[in-house]
C-alpha cells in the first residue's frame, strides 16, 4: 500500500480505498461505484501492465469503427512456468487467439475468453446490465456472459499490453467458485438463452457422449433445454438409448440434417474442438447458426 499512498499524495486523481474483508465482488463493485471516468479499467495487484496499456485501450475505443464496443481487452504475456503450468499457458495462448468481437462471442461458451485483469469497459455497461454478482461461480465469466447476452460487443487491442502472472496462490487455483464444474454451471443459463434465440425450435443434440460430457450438458436441463440425442465418434458408445432414457447416441454419419437439429460441442479433450468443428462444418453446419462449442 505504500506505493499507492505515495501516488495519492502527489496526484489528486489517485484515491486509495481501505475496506474490510468483503471479497473480490464487493471490492470490485465498490471501486466501480467510486470511479468517475467514462471507461473503467481492471487490474490485479500481482500482475503487471505495460506503460501504454490504458492509452492504447482508450485509443482503441475512440476509433470510429469501434464506437459500438462495450469492452476492450488486450493480448497478455503468460507470467509463469510454461513447463510446470502447461495447461494455463495453453489457456493464455487460446485467449490470445480470440481478438475480434465475432471470435470472442463464438467462443464464449468454451471458457472465459478474457483475462480479467486486462479489461477496460464503458461505465454504461454497468449501468445497463449490472455489475459483478457474488455466487458459487467465477464472477468475471458470469459478467462477460451476461453482458454478451445483452448484446455487448467485446474486442482486444491486438498487442500484448499486460503480463498475467500465474502464482500458486491465485484465487482461480485455490477457490471452489473457479473450479471447472463451476464454469459449466454458470454457462448453462446463457447457453440456454442463446439456444432460444438461434435454434429455431430444432432438436438440441450434444456432440460427446462420455459421462463427464453428459453430466455437464445435463446442467442445460435445469434451464428448460431438452437434449434429444448425442453424437460420438466412438462406435462403442453408439446405442439406441442411454440408461433407459430414450436418448440415443449415434455416430457422425447418422446425424440428422442441420434443418432438423442444433448441435452443441461439449467435448473438452485437447484437439476435440477442432475435430467437432470440422465434422459438423463438413455437413454444412454454420458455427453460431447451427452449432456452438461449449467445452
Amino acid at each position: 500500500m505504500e506505493v499507492v499512498d505515495v501516488a495519492a499524495g502527489g496526484d489528486a486523481r489517485v484515491k486509495v480505498m481501505r475496506r474490510g474483508r468483503e471479497g473480490i465482488v464487493g471490492a470490485l463493485n465498490a471501486g466501480i461505484a467510486e470511479a468517475r471516468g467514462e471507461f473503467l479499467a481492471r487490474m490485479d495487484a500481482d500482475d503487471e501492465m505495460y506503460p501504454d496499456r490504458l492509452d492504447a485501450q482508450v485509443a482503441f475505443f475512440r476509433r470510429e469503427e469501434n464506437a459500438k464496443l462495450g469492452l476492450v481487452s488486450c493480448l497478455v504475456e503468460f507470467g509463469g512456468d510454461r513447463v510446470v503450468n502447461a495447461g494455463y499457458a495453453l489457456h493464455v495462448d487460446w485467449i490470445n487467439g480470440l481478438v475480434t468481437p465475432e471470435e470472442i462471442a463464438l467462443n464464449r461458451f468454451v471458457e472465459s475468453p478474457l483475462a480479467h485483469p486486462s479489461v477496460m469497459f464503458r461505465r454504461e455497461c454497468v449501468e445497463r446490465w449490472g455489475g459483478y454478482r457474488a455466487g458459487d461461480f467465477p464472477e468475471d465469466y458470469e459478467l462477460w456472459l451476461r453482458w454478451m447476452d445483452g448484446g455487448v460487443r467485446m474486442a482486444k487491442v491486438p498487442r500484448v499490453l499486460m503480463r498475467w502472472n500465474d502464482s500458486a496462490g491465485r484465487a482461480s487455483r485455490v477457490e471452489g467458485r473457479y473450479a471447472e464444474e463451476a464454469f459449466y454451471r454458470v454457462k448453462a443459463e446463457y447457453v440456454a438463452r442463446e439456444l432460444a434465440r438461434v435454434s429455431g425450435g430444432r432438436e438440441v443434440w450434444v456432440w460427446g457422449a462420455g459421462r463427464p460430457t453428459r453430466k455437464r450438458a445435463a446442467e442445460l436441463e435445469k434451464w428448460g433445454v431438452r437434449i434429444a440425442g448425442y453424437v460420438d465418434v466412438d462406435p462403442k458408445k453408439w446405442t439406441r438409448a442411454i440408461g433407459g432414457t430414450g436418448v440415443a447416441v449415434v455416430g457422425p454419419e447418422a446425424m440428422k440434417r442441420k434443418e432438423e437439429i442444433f448441435v452443441l460441442g461439449y467435448v473438452s479433450a485437447r484437439g476435440a474442438r477442432e475435430s467437432i468443428r470440422g465434422g459438423v462444418g463438413a455437413r454444412g453446419f454454420g458455427e453460431g447458426r447451427d452449432f456452438l462449442m461449449c467445452a
